[in-house]
């Protein structure tokens, strides 16, 4: 029996109980108990809830609210939908502007790797569709983990305009320009 199956077991005998992360990490036996939380959330839809889903819980705590598991959501992205939106992105991280093989901000041994991120996170009613998708950095995506993206604000929008190709920016510049000159 692997680690997931185990974690698995451990959800549906303790259903509606709060699990901590150490009772997980003992049971699964990995580190990596994380990752197949999310697997089980992901791949087969149970609704396990973190502090991020329900104001009770704190950090580092888990519950499995019902053994009613909810529809899965292919999570795959095909290699050509990935470069679609890698090129769309200018290969740069929307959040901090970082590009494929800049240092790690936090590991001055690795260099930066890009990935694509949901906006909305699959497990909060996501998809796979583009305008659903974005470029982060291994850095940016590393602590977004099911986190809305910023609101909105004008200075949020100018950042986002900032990290656009230069032809994108003179693009936006020219429809504000011709909007306001009117």
């Amino acid at each position: 029996m692997g680690a997931r199956d185990r974690i698995r077991e451990f959800f549906i005998t303790n259903v509606g109980k709060i699990l901590t992360t150490q009772q997980i990490r003992k049971v699964g036996g990995i580190s990596e108990y994380a990752r197949r939380i999310r697997e089980l959330r992901d791949e087969e839809g149970f609704q396990i809830k973190t502090h991020v889903d329900r104001a009770d819980l704190k950090p580092g705590q888990y519950i499995l609210e019902t053994l009613e598991q909810r529809p899965v959501i292919s999570r795959t992205i095909s290699p050509q939908l990935r470069n679609e939106i890698l090129e769309r992105n200018g290969f740069t991280c929307q959040l901090c502007g970082a590009g494929a093989g800049d240092p790690d901000p936090f590991n001055s041994n690795r260099k930066v790797r890009l990935h694509i991120d949901h906006i909305k996170p699959l497990s909060q009613g996501g998809t796979n569709d583009r305008h659903n998708l974005r470029v982060l950095c291994s850095a940016c995506n590393q602590g977004k983990a099911n986190v809305q993206p910023p609101s909105d604000t004008a200075l949020n929008i100018i950042a986002k305009i900032r990290k656009l190709p230069k032809s994108e920016q003179l693009e936006i510049y020219n429809i504000l320009k011709r909007k306001f000159e009117a």
